[in-house]
């Protein structure tokens, strides 16, 4: 059974325990295509989210914040008047992890609301 977008987003972010390899490259496309709009850029997950205003995009900063406290996985973000770069990475272990997968199609939920 695959896994859909939905799924993921039903994911909860785990500790990669110390040594665990980043994602191979078959595991980021199998779940890259579950996601719309986002890509695979310098070994991290990326997307752009554009806002009608400034107030829209820093609500939707804070949402995102949440989600990532909760997770206790946090991206890296470029935020401007009425855009927000969303850039994860598992730092600790050097590339791409589940976790980013999760925490990009739990972003993906939040604004499709």
């Amino acid at each position: 059974m695959s896994q859909t977008s939905r799924d993921l987003a039903r994911g909860t972010c785990k500790p990669c325990a110390a040594g665990t390899p980043p994602l191979a490259q078959a595991d980021i496309d199998r779940l890259l295509a579950q996601l719309q709009h986002w890509r695979v850029e310098d070994g991290a997950l990326r997307r752009d989210f554009r806002f009608p205003d400034h107030y829209a995009t820093l609500a939707f900063v804070n949402a995102l914040a949440w989600i990532s406290h909760r997770q206790d996985h946090h991206p890296d973000l470029a935020v401007g008047y009425n855009t927000c770069r969303v850039t994860y990475s598992t730092h600790s272990i050097g590339g791409l992890s589940d976790n980013d997968f999760i925490c990009a199609a739990k972003i993906d939920a939040l604004f499709e609301l």
